[in-house]
């Protein structure tokens, strides 16, 4: 467990890595970095206008670069983008550099919290629900080959699911 000093939120948009990101690193006293925030933070612009401008795979290379650094450093909380885990590299990192923890929530709950968003790019379709189904078809495998713990994130409240994951963590860190 010494290595996994970091703790990692992977899920798709909507699942609630950043707030429970926040929470977490709150308790523990610790920074809590979200990538797509910081990709904000350093670009000026908001997502949606990276993704027009450079479009996916724009975005996606400013995401590696962003998660890289991010990850680089000790003790932190990181909310992932939904697509992190598109790239092997990404996945790579994540799961050799901190703890990985998969908020897993089924999409009709997803579309349900985010279908007022207007800041999430890939739910920009004529039928967003279908669009966070194959989402989750395809991502789903992949959170999974990258995470360590999987956390049912339909079933707790944000609250419910720190405390989850800070008895898990400790249970780990004492072992």
């Amino acid at each position: 467990m010494e290595n996994r000093r970091n703790i990692y939120l992977v899920g798709l948009m909507g699942a609630g890595k950043t707030t429970v990101g926040r929470q977490l690193a709150k308790r523990l006293g610790r920074v809590f970095y979200d990538t797509d925030h910081e990709i904000v933070e350093r670009t000026g612009v908001a997502i949606p206008t990276i993704f027009e401008i450079e479009g996916e795979e724009g975005f996606r290379r400013r995401e590696t670069q962003t998660l890289h650094e991010l990850t680089a450093g000790d003790n932190v909380v990181l909310a992932t983008g939904g697509g992190a885990v598109l790239r092997e590299e990404n996945r790579r990192c994540l799961h050799d550099t901190g703890w990985v923890v998969y908020l897993n929530v089924p999409p009709l709950l997803l579309y349900q919290r985010t279908r007022h968003d207007k800041n999430r790019p890939l739910l920009q379709v004529a039928d967003p629900l279908a669009r966070l189904e194959e989402l989750y078809a395809v991502r789903d495998p992949l959170y999974r080959e990258t995470a360590h713990f999987v956390v049912d994130g339909a079933s707790l409240v944000a609250s419910g699911i720190v405390n989850h994951l800070l008895r898990e963590y400790k249970r780990l860190s004492s072992s």
